[in-house]
């Protein structure tokens, strides 16, 4: 890649954004060796690793990058037959294979492999070594220094060597002090001089103290003695750390040896952890940029796509940009990008490149999703002023020094970026250059990308196939850049609204304006309608999307609620099934009880008290449920009900109960109507009609699935010969029969003998509110041996 278009587009500083994310100095430098790649075949794998780090770091882990020490040295001396490694080396070594079995672990771990293919590759390379990492850790502390567990030996010698070390200080101290005070040296104390303990003294006292003089002071006066009484324990104290260093030897040789046939485990798990860690601060930076994974293309592909772009150095300094969108379909090479100073031209070109760059590099840059990126074999790019005394070279000789190495390397797979095309000369003559080399670049199918202020080149897109205008926006009003990228539309300088905003004066304004060319001011003002209307479409665009947004929202709370209602209705369908289950379960075990306490009863007077005792317990136990159940809705106002208009077939709501039926039939004023697995005979005053689109018709239930009760419609029934125990569950169920079949009127025939029967019939119609009156039976109807009775 062009080193000259690397330096211009600053790439080594995004590279060096991109490698403080890094864990250790290994990984950054690792970040800072990329460089763009034109191999396909290499960017989408590196780039497709990035991103599964970057869900790998997205999990619930709450994983980070494990230390990696620089180790190079130490692996390098490792592979030395007869090396020993110093301490410190070890200890980071160790360190090392720590890292790589927890990184094995972490990623490997509950199906890593499966989820994270690419990083299991890398991941299963490292060495997992753990008795290895804890020996060196048992014998090497944090600080790189020898434990003195680390050898019995070793543990025996500091001893001795603390031992004789305190004794002989203390000997030398002692001394020191039995010393005529004008040979002592005033706050002196015993030292080391030459690995040797020593006394200071004066040098008058040289011959009272005798010893071996080991050193003196910058003026001489004092001289540092090892007295005659401290050499035999110097010696000694010599000797002990003789043999602890020839013991610390050991204890490395042996750890050292321990390793070394690990040696290639080794190195490629530090290879390994170095490339985790360029992922990782890869990784890291897309987060942090929230940058997406672009669709690289193959070289020479015509087509171009960036959204959500921004300038990574320049949203690292400042953190808000306003991002560009750019599009180039197939046949659009050359894109014309003009507009004011200071609106953004140069830092919109050198995004475009790094974006480019960073891609190649396997490094996913600050763009959104739906990016898509030709690869380019080579990049060119003549920005900034490059004059250069040193090398003789104008402003203007720069620029054709560029274009010159541009039009001899540039082909079809190849971006070209160039600054104010056509500048540092005479504008017509520049001009005129620009434009032939922007036809040349277009015609070789380059993509390029240059800015101008020229006006003559904004009209090259209209007689050049394969060039597109473009300008940055430009607020006319506060004479402030938007930095919003427009394509299509050229860019109006402003110069002359800038100079009159910084107080040119006036006469020189209109001056300068009644000698621009007419065609000048024409296309100038057609510029400015045309930025205009930009404008207000970007804001009716705005507030149509706001509005859409709106409308989503309401149809999703919408949906949400229907999806509420629904769910409470099958809810109180539950809760009524659920009611009806638990009266009727309660019904029965208050007529179990009954019939329990009449079949007790020892005798006829028993017998009836037990019977009204009983018929008294079901009364109460009805009179709860009643209590108990909800007190009946009311029709709202303004919708009387209208029961004359009740008919079979009708869906109507029960006011009593909250829920919705079916009407069956109609019976003497009141309603037969299903309800879910129900049928209930119902007063139509209980019913209200439900409105003309909520009349669906529900599909019908086989009668077998309805929870009603069986019934035998006859119109009489006959107790001649039943015992009194007998005549009150018949006469019951006959009654209830009567009733769910909606007849008005029972006939109960009991026959005359001793009247008996016939009074306790009666008690038992008393008893039962459900019987609204009872007569003797007519003689047509059988005389005193039956009674009818009528209901409520």
């Amino acid at each position: 890649m062009n080193p000259h278009a690397l330096a211009v587009l600053e790439y080594r500083d995004a590279l060096d954004l991109v490698a403080r994310n890094a864990s250790s100095e290994l990984g950054a430098e690792a970040v800072r060796a990329l460089r763009p790649s034109a191999d396909l075949g290499w960017i989408e794998p590196e780039l497709a690793r990035v991103d599964e780090m970057r869900a790998f770091l997205g999990g619930d882990t709450g994983w980070s990058m494990a230390p990696v020490p620089d180790v190079r040295e130490a692996v390098r001396r490792l592979r030395v037959e007869g090396s020993v490694l110093e301490a410190g080396e070890l200890r980071a070594l160790a360190v090392l294979l720590a890292s790589s079995r927890a990184t094995r672990r972490a990623v490997l771990a509950q199906g890593g492999a499966e989820r994270f293919p690419l990083l299991a590759m890398i991941a299963g390379g490292l060495l997992e070594a753990e008795k290895d990492e804890a020996q060196i850790g048992r014998a090497i502390d944090e600080a790189g220094a020898v434990r003195d567990e680390a050898s019995p030996a070793l543990y025996r010698l500091r001893r001795e060597i603390k031992t004789v070390r305190g004794r002989l200080v203390e000997r030398l101290a002692a001394f020191m002090s039995t010393l005529p005070d004008h040979y002592r040296v005033s706050d002196a104390s015993v030292t080391v001089r030459d690995g040797r303990y020593v006394i200071p003294v004066r040098r008058e006292g040289r011959g009272e103290v005798g010893g071996i003089v080991h050193d003196e002071s910058a003026t001489g006066a004092t001289l540092f003695v090892e007295p005659p009484l401290a050499v035999e324990a110097m010696n000694r104290l010599r000797e002990l750390e003789a043999e602890e260093a020839r013991e610390v030897l050991r204890i490395l040789r042996e750890l050292t040896d321990r390793l070394r046939p690990l040696h290639p485990e080794v190195v490629a798990s530090l290879d390994g952890l170095v490339a985790l860690d360029s992922l990782y601060a890869r990784a890291r930076y897309a987060l942090r940029v929230a940058g997406h994974r672009p669709a690289m293309l193959p070289a020479g592909t015509e087509r171009y796509e960036v959204t959500d772009g921004r300038h990574p150095i320049l949203l690292a300094k400042s953190g808000e940009v306003v991002p560009f969108d750019l599009r180039m379909d197939e046949g659009e090479r050359t894109l014309l990008i003009s507009g004011p100073n200071t609106g953004g031209k140069t830092v919109l070109l050198k995004a475009v490149g790094l974006v480019s760059l960073l891609a190649q590099s396997g490094i996913v840059p600050p763009v959104g999703p739906g990016t898509k990126l030709p690869v380019f074999r080579e990049v060119f790019a003549d920005i900034g002023d490059e004059q250069s005394i040193e090398a003789s070279l104008s402003t203007f000789s720069a620029h054709l020094k560029n274009l010159r190495e541009a039009l001899e390397g540039a082909g079809f797979e190849s971006l070209v970026l160039t600054d104010e095309a056509g500048s540092g000369t005479d504008p017509v003559e520049g001009g005129a250059l620009a434009a032939a080399v922007l036809v040349e670049l277009t015609r070789r199918a380059c993509f390029t990308v240059a800015t101008t202020h020229l006006g003559q080149l904004k009209l090259l897109a209209t007689a050049e196939r394969g060039v597109v205008n473009a300008s940055l926006q430009f607020d006319a009003e506060r004479l402030e850049p938007t930095y919003r990228l427009v394509k299509g539309v050229p860019g109006r300088s402003y110069g002359l609204a800038i100079a009159k905003r910084l107080g040119l004066p006036q006469a020189v304004l209109a001056s300068a304006e009644a000698t621009l060319p007419q065609g000048e001011r024409d296309v100038g003002r057609l510029l400015l309608e045309l930025e205009a209307k930009e404008q207000r479409l970007d804001q009716a665009t705005a507030a149509l999307e706001a509005e859409r947004a709106r409308t989503e929202a309401l149809r999703a709370e919408m949906e949400a609620r229907e999806v509420g209602l629904k769910q409470r209705e099958i809810d109180a369908e539950r809760r009524a099934r659920q009611q009806a289950r638990d009266l009727l379960l309660t019904a029965r075990a208050e007529v179990e009880a009954a019939i329990a306490d009449v079949r007790g009863a020892a005798d006829q007077a028993g017998l009836d008290e037990a019977a009204r005792a009983a018929r008294r317990r079901v009364e109460e136990a009805a009179k709860k449920q009643r209590e108990k159940a909800p007190a009946e809705r009311r029709p709202r106002a303004g919708t009387p009900r209208r029961a004359a208009e009740l008919e079979p077939g009708l869906r109507v709501r029960i006011e009593s109960l909250g829920r919705t039926g079916v009407v069956l039939e109609l019976r003497d004023g009141k309603a037969m109507v299903e309800a879910g697995a129900m049928r209930m005979l119902l007063p139509k005053a209980d019913l209200t009609p439900l409105a003309a689109g909520d009349q669906q018709a529900e599909p019908r239930r086989p009668s077998g699935g309805y929870f009603v009760h069986s019934v035998d419609a006859r119109p009489e029934v006959d107790l001649r010969g039943m015992r009194v125990d007998e005549v009150e569950t018949t006469l019951g169920r006959a009654i209830d029969d009567a009733i769910l079949s909606g007849l008005g009127s029972f006939r109960i025939i009991h026959g005359k003998g001793t009247g008996a029967l016939r009074a306790h019939v009666r008690d038992l119609l008393k008893a039962d509110r459900r019987i609204a009156a009872q007569r003797p039976g007519e003689l047509y109807e059988g005389g005193t041996g039956v009674t009818v009775v009528e209901f409520a």
